[in-house]
């Protein structure tokens, strides 16, 4: 991949995958089994953040103990994982992803979903073709992306920094972007509310469509 050449780091849960109604169906049923009460769309998108724990305090009042993590941890992974094959591509993603590519744009997807779950989906999605790379989480860091993001960009052959703009439905995304010199795009189809996007402060979005046209704009 050439220096000057447009890439695109795309994310995956909320951006190119519509997963959103699974997670808040996922989340409440892991609450359930751990005595907290249900928390609406409006109010999850309010209190979302990464690192995940940190999350969790916010509806806690204080950070849960390593165990209490743990079982919180599993009983929401299970609940989504039972979910996430009902969930389908986000409108217009795979038309966007195959039109990018026609024009000479490179894309990657880093994803903090587990790298073995994540390969299968993209496959069965039949986007695949599309990325030079697809990298998701290994290990069980309830860490951010910026670290994923170094090694990401690290194994994408040289590609400059900044003719990089990565796509995310998350403030996490932006922090990732800026930490490796990128530049960040944030949709509102996913886990944060349009108030906390804007606070990271990269620009927001109400589509794909329009991220990828904000993008171009960046890198023109």
């Amino acid at each position: 991949m050439g220096k000057h050449r447009t890439h695109l780091v795309w994310d995956w849960n909320g951006t190119l995958l519509d997963d959103i109604g699974a997670v808040i169906e996922a989340t409440n049923a892991a609450f359930e089994e751990i005595g907290l009460p249900p928390i609406t769309l409006e109010r999850y998108r309010e209190l979302y953040c990464v690192p995940v724990p940190l999350f969790y305090e916010r509806l806690l009042g204080r950070l849960p103990s390593e165990d209490e993590w743990a079982v919180m941890d599993g009983a929401f992974h299970r609940h989504y994982w039972a979910r996430a094959d009902a969930c389908g591509l986000t409108a217009g993603a795979a038309e966007l992803l195959a039109a990018a590519s026609e024009l000479g744009r490179t894309q990657s997807l880093l994803s903090l979903a587990p790298h073995e779950r994540l390969v299968p989906l993209v496959r069965r999605y039949g986007i695949e073709e599309w990325f030079v790379r697809v990298d998701g989480r290994t290990g069980h860091s309830a860490s951010g992306k910026a670290e994923h993001m170094v090694r990401h960009l690290e194994a994408l052959d040289g590609v400059a920094s900044e003719r990089i703009v990565v796509i995310g439905d998350a403030a996490d995304d932006a922090v990732a972007a800026a930490h490796v010199g990128a530049r960040a795009v944030l949709y509102t189809g996913g886990s944060h509310s349009r108030a906390s996007l804007r606070a990271a402060g990269a620009p927001v979005v109400d589509t794909l469509a329009e991220a990828v046209a904000v993008a171009e704009d960046m890198l023109a």
